[in-house]
């Protein structure tokens, strides 16, 4: 039996229902800093239903078609259906796009085109001109709808279907609302439909399985029984507004308020239930289960555990248990802890051991409901008996073993061939991002190894995750690639050295960004660098150090280092906790400066509105954080550092029925300094606080002001809470 995707949401919070869904608009976004733009998807939260117009961008004018569901986030799309006689590329206009319904008029033709989801089934009207209705279908494999006896068939209302793709298949059932003309045709494998009606409007519902056909057609039934598109319609609104109406904003401009809650509705687009009926196909082993639990996948986990994991996790803890447990799930069927876990099976791209930082940060929150010990079997495994190359997941080769017995990956001079035929091409090593980021991942293991009482794996997890240290290069002032020989690359500019994108050594980014690639350590790390106030000095110039060269020069060899002040690069995750390290310094004043900042100049309501790739919700996770006031700097360690809210009134609605209340007194444009804060009525003098502060309900008071009070959370005494905070076992949910 499924569970609800949205259950009983707000049963019982006493919630007045707001149309909090009509300040979305999924076009923001919709043209890209030189990668990928966002989509404007229709769909309900987390549902195996994903639909948008196929084109380049929001400024393409013409739509090639409309997919029937996607495969994965940006990986492409399952099905193909297009009105018009000859189911071609056309011209569009008049769009209209919301989260639960999409509408679009093609110029030549006139036809209209009109969707509404469910969570498994898909609903399109289209309205012609005149009386004779086209619509064509493609990707069918041939032979294996309705009519697959005939040529032609006349009367037929059934479409039956599969499309195969990477070692699985996605079926679909579909009805019309009229009888039909049926006449098919077998391109490059593909199956093409062309269905005709003499009406001058037809209606398409339709269902997607990962199972069979036969799955498919009942959950057609059991979601879309009736021929009632606006109900079906309605519902998704309904649906929409009791999720996002989870968090109820006040003040802020009206662009403030679309880029919030755009920035929400974005992160519910991953990952996905696949369940149906208490059953789901898993890639990870090419089986059919039952379980009672739902199943979830489609995570780009390099990208989702800095801010989007942590979202949920506290707005949504069930459902990120019910995510944990699948990804346990996948252990268990394929033997490696999933990176980027797809509906294929585990798609590893990027680098790191990062699902260790999701599980730990969940344990210390106190979700927990899945197999623990089982979890840390897993990661453990991937850290010791895993490569750690980049794009990669399997058994470990020889430069593992490297870095196993010296504590670094090794890296080659810009330029020399390739040793280890294992290494991703046109990926490289990037030896000190896989260093910096399993160092983290290590960490993450060693506390959830002692949380399971395995003393021997938190003492070998621990020496490991000071890994980074080995690649401090003091003299340059930069986290710096070794080659094999223990000696210092020669000759890298920190700026625009290694390779395409950095991917020699670093990944999508420079070494200015890599410096700050250590979340679990940061006393080490200030320590290195020569103290506090020179890491501060350091962080400064991080926004301020100049290119030294033409900006086409930059963006042609790092392209994902999009968003840029100084040599900070907004559009690219790394980079998301670095603004907030100014509280470690007792300086929150400057965190507080810096995000507003940042929001204001990369974060619009427009379809330039997002300085990077988004990818499904990560990088909007962290808008929808630092609008509020907060954000998780270190996932793993259940603390929140705070910023400058943007809204005069925040209420955070949690499943539990306690609400979180932010509260802010001469909030403005210019008045984006936090003077002081109460929680509970008590003064905080500190700039972070805990998640078991929080998980029971809370309210803060933040009286804010144009000038930086210099003397709110600056003690010795507040810093040195804040550095004792890292032991996650003294701050967690018990």
């Amino acid at each position: 039996m499924n569970k609800p995707l949205i259950p009983l949401l707000l049963l019982g919070l006493g919630l007045t229902l707001q149309a909090q869904v009509e300040h979305v608009d999924p076009t923001i976004g919709g043209v890209g800093y030189l990668l990928e733009p966002t989509r404007p998807t229709v769909h309900l939260p987390n549902s195996m239903i994903r639909v948008y117009p196929v084109r380049k961008d929001q400024l393409d004018d013409q739509i090639k078609s409309f997919p029937l569901t996607i495969i994965s986030h940006r990986l492409g799309e399952l099905f193909s259906i297009m009105p018009g006689e000859k189911g071609r590329t056309a011209a569009w206009d008049q769009e209209t796009t919301t989260p639960y319904y999409y509408s679009t008029r093609f110029d030549g033709s006139l036809i209209q085109t009109e969707f509404t989801p469910t969570e498994r089934c898909g609903f399109f009207r289209f309205q012609f001109p005149d009386k004779n209705a086209v619509v064509h279908l493609r990707n069918l494999r041939p032979g294996f709808f309705k009519s697959e006896a005939k040529d032609s068939v006349s009367g037929e209302e059934e479409i039956l279907g599969k499309e195969p793709w990477q070692k699985m298949k996605a079926y679909v059932y579909g009805e019309f609302n009229l009888p039909v003309d049926v006449s098919s045709e077998s391109k490059n494998a593909r199956g093409h439909l062309t269905i005709k009606a003499t009406a001058p409007a037809l209606e398409f519902r339709y269902a997607i399985s990962f199972i069979s056909i036969e799955q498919a057609k009942k959950n057609l039934a059991r979601e879309i029984p009736k021929w009632n598109f606006d109900v079906v319609k309605n519902n998704a609104k309904d649906v929409w507004n009791k999720t996002l109406s989870q968090i109820e904003i006040k003040g802020g401009t009206e662009a403030q308020r679309r880029v919030f809650y755009t920035s929400l509705y974005r992160t519910y687009e991953r990952m996905i239930n696949i369940t149906e009926d208490g059953q789901y196909y898993s890639a990870f082993d090419h089986k059919v289960h039952t379980d009672p639990r739902p199943f979830y996948t489609d995570n780009w986990i390099w990208d989702t555990f800095h801010a989007h994991s942590p979202l949920f996790l506290l707005l949504n803890p069930e459902m990120s248990n019910d995510q944990l447990h699948s990804y346990v799930r996948m252990y268990e069927q394929s033997g490696w802890m999933p990176s980027f876990a797809v509906l294929w099976g585990d798609h590893p791209c990027m680098n790191g051991n990062h699902a260790a930082a999701w599980f730990a940060d969940a344990w210390y929150k106190g979700v927990r409901n899945y197999d623990m010990p089982k979890a840390v079997e897993g990661l453990r495994k991937n850290s010791l008996e895993a490569t750690l190359l980049p794009w990669r997941n399997g058994p470990k080769c020889a430069l593992d073993d490297f870095y196993h017995a010296n504590g670094f990956f090794p890296a080659l001079p810009e330029g020399e061939p390739e040793t280890e035929p294992l290494v991703f091409p046109n990926e490289f090593r990037q030896s000190v991002a896989v260093t910096t980021g399993n160092s983290y991942g290590d960490w993450c293991i060693a506390q959830l190894s002692r949380s399971i009482g395995k003393t021997a794996d938190y003492d070998l997890f621990m020496t490991r995750s000071m890994f980074y240290k080995n690649l401090w290069n003091a003299k340059e002032g930069f986290m710096w690639p070794k080659d094999a020989n223990g000696e210092w690359i020669k000759d890298l500019d920190p700026k625009f050295g290694g390779g395409r994108g950095g991917r020699y050594y670093y990944a999508e980014n420079n070494a200015y960004t890599y410096n700050w690639d250590v979340k679990h350590d940061f006393d080490g790390l200030f320590t290195i660098m020569g103290g506090s106030k020179a890491a501060e000095a350091k962080l400064d110039q991080l926004f301020r150090e100049g290119l030294d060269r033409p900006s086409f020069e930059y963006v042609a060899k790092f392209p994902d280092s999009t968003g840029r002040v100084g040599q900070f690069v907004m559009g690219n995750e790394p980079s998301f906790s670095i603004p907030y390290l100014y509280n470690q310094f007792g300086a929150p004043w400057k965190t507080q400066k810096r995000v507003r900042s940042l929001l204001d100049q990369w974060f619009n309501d427009d379809i330039h509105g997002i300085p990077g790739d988004e990818d499904g919700g990560g990088m909007t996770a962290w808008v929808v954080f630092s609008m509020m006031g907060f954000y998780p700097t270190t996932p793993g360690v259940p603390v929140y550092d705070l910023a400058s809210p943007v809204f005069d009134d925040v209420s955070i609605h949690l499943k539990n029925g306690k609400k979180i209340r932010f509260t802010t007194k001469h909030n403005s444009k210019n008045n984006k300094y936090i003077q002081s804060v109460k929680l509970n009525g008590k003064p905080l003098n500190q700039a972070w606080f805990r998640h078991v502060d929080i998980v029971d309900g809370a309210v803060f008071e933040i009286e804010m002001g144009d000038t930086p009070n210099l003397n709110w959370a600056t003690s010795p005494e507040s810093l040195l809470a804040r550095s004792a905070k890292l032991d996650p076992a003294t701050l967690m949910v018990k």
